[in-house]
């Protein structure tokens, strides 16, 4: 009897469909290098295409889809211009721990060793000028090259995406993707398990903390990103429970731990000298700090107001605790979002996403075209909420369209403060460069020509009030952009403390 085979493009999708990945969504955008690779997506029951419209954004949603799947995402672009791209985003993923495997379409092994002078090349007969270049920003790089090994290679390359939640690069030549492999290497699971740690530096490290403990009087958890990027929420949780320690979490790991912020002990989010001061006092008047998932980075560390009062940030990120509900995603901006969401109380379960560390404006539209895509294929009533401002908007705004054509039903409040604050108030304040074109943010999603969608624009409390009330705006079942237009120069207290601070370090010699 003859040996089932499947061609080698296929047996990467199967694998990517299988438990515990469960990824059901690919990220990218066509190129010439990896066209006959996408054919292959179609031939895989549960798995679609997303049709980005550039690799940048195509990797800022991957990065927000393998957040919300506390998994794996894939992101598929063509040689040279297609993933040079897409190095922001991947970049990002990997200062951030966001696990991504990256597919490159690359010319055919024959045309490689002929050095042929192909387009999208540097014209120089180098065509592994960019897998090096990448390997900065990845945990590896794997290019396939003997059909013998390659669906090896595939798995390793999925294995250390997964386990170390950062990219891995995967370079697929044209001439593979048909290659015929054996079909029955699907039928073996993914080996996915943790290596385990060195025994004796495990234990001497458990006697050391526990030796810690034992002599502290007033002690802290402190919850860092990694504790949620490497699935030890759980853990993390069990030792609250135990210990009954005070705890609080770090900006980066807010909402992405799934812990619970109604605890009677979470002390708040704390950003060192940024914090609140009850936060502040908790944590910095410990006498021992157990710290969690640690991802250091310099951002990192109820208002009653008259309706009809101009909406401030100081009452809407708190106003927001009330409207929020467990199970809903929540992505805020770079900028006076990711520092306001600071002082909103999550319900139970809700997930956050921001990218604190490392900071590239307009990542949460991308972000939020991966992370509605993660949370419908979990739950179609999930809702899934962005937060950007009018300037950073301006950067990824047509992935906008992708949301819309794939009929995703986000809710996106847009804060419109006439430019990019946060640089304004950093340095530049008046600064041409600060400003932006200001756009009618209704007329323009009118331009996508939606099937269902629905625009807003508030400038009062009672005007946001009155949808944070509406039953029927509450219920995810519709395209949402909402408008709420700010002061220029209105924003969160810790933003524009942080502001000074930042303006102050980039002047020292």
């Amino acid at each position: 009897m003859p040996q089932e085979t499947i061609t080698l493009g296929r047996y990467l999708f199967e694998r990517l469909v299988q438990k515990p990945l469960d990824i059901n969504t690919i990220f990218g955008v066509p190129g010439d290098f990896n066209l006959t690779l996408l054919d292959k997506i179609y031939e895989v029951e549960n798995l679609k295409w997303a049709g980005n419209v550039n690799e940048l954004n195509a990797a800022y949603a991957a990065d927000g889809y393998s957040r919300v799947k506390h998994s794996l995402s894939c992101l598929v672009t063509t040689f040279g211009v297609g993933e040079l791209s897409a190095f922001n985003g991947l970049a990002g993923s990997y200062a951030e721990h966001v696990g991504v495997l990256s597919v490159v379409g690359i010319p055919s092994i024959d045309s490689q060793q002929k050095q042929l002078l192909l387009h999208h090349t540097l014209g120089n007969g180098d065509f592994t000028v960019f897998e090096r270049m990448t390997s900065n920003i990845t945990q590896t790089t794997i290019v396939l090259k003997d059909a013998h090994n390659a669906p090896d290679e595939i798995d390793r390359a999925i294995r250390e995406a997964y386990i170390n939640q950062r990219p891995v690069y995967l370079g697929f030549p044209s001439n593979m993707v048909s290659v015929e492999v054996p079909a029955d290497r699907l039928k073996t699971p993914l080996d996915l398990s943790l290596p385990k740690n060195d025994e004796d530096a495990q234990n001497e490290v458990v006697e050391r903390v526990l030796e810690l403990i034992s002599k502290a009087k007033d002690p802290v958890i402190l919850i860092d990103a990694c504790c949620g990027r490497h699935d030890s929420t759980k853990e993390a949780r069990r030792l609250i429970d135990t210990t009954n320690f005070k705890f609080a979490v770090t900006p980066l790991a807010k909402g992405s731990t799934n812990i619970d912020e109604s605890h009677e002990r979470f002390t708040g989010i704390y950003v060192g000298s940024l914090s609140y001061p009850e936060v502040k006092s908790a944590v910095e008047s410990s006498d021992l700090v157990l710290s969690l998932g640690a991802l250091l980075s310099d951002f990192n560390t109820e208002v009653k107001q008259d309706p009809e009062s101009k909406i401030s940030q100081q009452w809407l990120w708190t106003r927001l605790s009330k409207w929020l509900k467990p199970g809903d995603t929540v992505i805020t901006e770079t900028g006076t979002s990711s520092f306001g969401i600071i002082q909103t109380r999550f319900p139970e379960n809700v997930f956050g996403i921001s990218q604190v560390l490392w900071g590239s404006i307009g990542y949460s539209v991308g972000a939020t075209y991966g992370a509605v895509a993660a949370a419908e294929e979990l739950n179609p009533e999930k809702r899934t909420i962005l937060f950007v401002g009018d300037g950073s908007l301006q950067l990824t705004a047509q992935e906008l369209s992708a949301m819309i054509r794939a009929e995703n039903k986000p809710y996106i409040f847009v804060l419109n403060n006439k430019g990019f604050t946060i640089e304004k108030l950093i340095h530049g304040p008046k600064a041409h460069y600060n400003q932006i074109q200001p756009w009618d943010h209704a007329k323009f999603i009118e331009s996508f020509n939606p099937k269902n969608a629905e625009t807003h624009s508030v400038h009062k409390v009672k005007d946001l009030e009155n949808l944070f009330n509406d039953a029927k705006f509450a219920k995810s079942d519709k395209f949402r952009l909402i408008e709420i237009n700010l002061d220029e120069m209105d924003a969160p207290i810790n933003l524009i403390e942080q502001a000074k601070l930042s303006e102050k370090a980039n002047a020292q010699n």
